[in-house]
């Protein structure tokens, strides 16, 4: 095994990960980084669609110690962002050690570090790092979850998860199911009607429909009211924007939007022009889940029948930090969420942290990510 001693240890090069190395660097605080991927945000540069924006105006999005530049349009494109990512990297000289995939993370009690196992992609070696100090900065997407449906495997078309889709162009002509209602879905839908599939969503669960402006109002009203009655607001203003669209299909929760996203990591549905195809009739919603898949056909457990050429599931993400995480009983749970509340869930124990996964997206991890690299610095001084 090869061994290597740092002060930090960070697994994951994704926004947050590089959040904690920034914050690091500024006060010379010397860090690894761990990817298992061959490149950083790799859910941004190989795992995500073409149409995708930045939800949130920039300024909610951007990562510490560097703002937007202000040629950026208020909603980021992706490729901007990514460019943004990649001007980060290189300006506070972020260096991760790629293809390493991390199979082990003991504290040892008798030197009061962490024992960190990863298995080199390259060479297939395991090698061994040392540190104070553990950051998990993973995610709230880490590894694509689609459900087990019965006879999906007897599927003759496409099937293919969120992360693989980029555009709808692939699928002219076709009849395509969208699986999940969240904001994927919904942009993947309308990215495939707006390129000539006949497109059908299945939307499960109930869900908040608001505007980015909605959004952006208030995230700035949320610093002045309480939650309950920025809530309410939005509620408000959903039904005069997009009136009862409970005829078509889409039901609103009774929690607020808000409220939801903070509690369940719920995010409401931030419309793209989505809800107007479906109003049309362009969109078919298919208000129920899915019993089973025979062939080329779908029965719902309403007991309707459609025929497909492909399915989409939009069905979101699971983490696996439980596989390699040892001896953590306080702060993340068998999800790989965080069990201490908002907003101290970063903090764990005996020099463990936690970054990203405050459910509040980029502004979250920025968040998160100065207040690791404080305490660890406050920390290191008192030693």
């Amino acid at each position: 095994m090869h061994k290597q001693e740092q002060r930090v240890i960070i697994v994951g090069a994704g926004p947050s990960g590089l959040s904690v190395a920034a914050c690091l660097t500024k006060h010379s605080v010397p860090y690894t980084i761990l990817e298992r991927e061959d490149c950083c945000a790799s859910l941004w540069k190989k795992h995500s669609y073409d149409r995708l924006h930045l939800h949130l105006k920039k300024q909610f999005c951007e990562l510490p110690h560097k703002p937007f530049p202000p040629s950026f349009p208020p909603y980021v494109p992706k490729n901007q962002f990514l460019q943004y990512l990649d001007d980060y990297v290189s300006h506070f000289r972020i260096t991760p050690l790629y293809c390493r995939s991390v199979v082990d993370a003991e504290y040892g009690d008798d030197d009061e570090k962490w024992k960190v196992k990863a298995r080199n992609g390259d060479s297939g070696e395991v090698e061994e790092y040392e540190g104070r100090f553990l950051v998990v900065a993973t995610g709230e997407t880490s590894d694509p979850f689609v459900p087990e449906v019965e006879g999906l495997r007897s599927f003759p078309g496409r099937v293919l998860h969120s992360t693989k889709f980029k555009s709808g162009k692939e699928f002219k002509d076709e009849q395509v199911l969208v699986v999940g209602s969240g904001n994927s879905g919904m942009e993947i839908a309308l990215d495939l009607h707006n390129h000539g599939a006949q497109t059908s969503i299945v939307v499960r669960s109930q869900v908040h429909v608001l505007s980015k402006g909605m959004v952006n109002l208030g995230l700035f009203l949320l610093k002045y009211l309480s939650l309950s009655t920025v809530d309410s607001l939005m509620v408000i203003a959903s039904k005069m924007v997009y009136g009862d669209i409970t005829n078509y299909g889409i039901a609103r929760p009774n929690e607020g939007p808000f409220c939801m996203k903070v509690k369940y990591g719920k995010y409401p549905v931030i419309d793209t022009g989505t809800i107007h195809k479906i109003k049309s009739g362009d969109l078919k919603v298919l208000p129920s889940e899915i019993e089973y898949v025979r062939d080329k056909n779908v029965l719902l457990k309403n007991g309707e029948l459609h025929p497909f050429d492909s399915i989409i599931f939009c069905t979101g993400f699971k983490r696996s930090t439980h596989k390699w995480l040892k001896g953590d009983d306080y702060l993340l749970n068998d999800d790989g969420l965080p069990k201490p509340s908002y907003p101290m869930h970063w903090k764990g124990k005996k020099g463990l942290y936690c970054v990203g996964l405050s459910r509040r997206g980029l502004y979250g991890a920025a968040a998160d990510g100065e207040n690791i690299a404080n305490d660890i610095i406050s920390s290191i001084m008192q030693n």
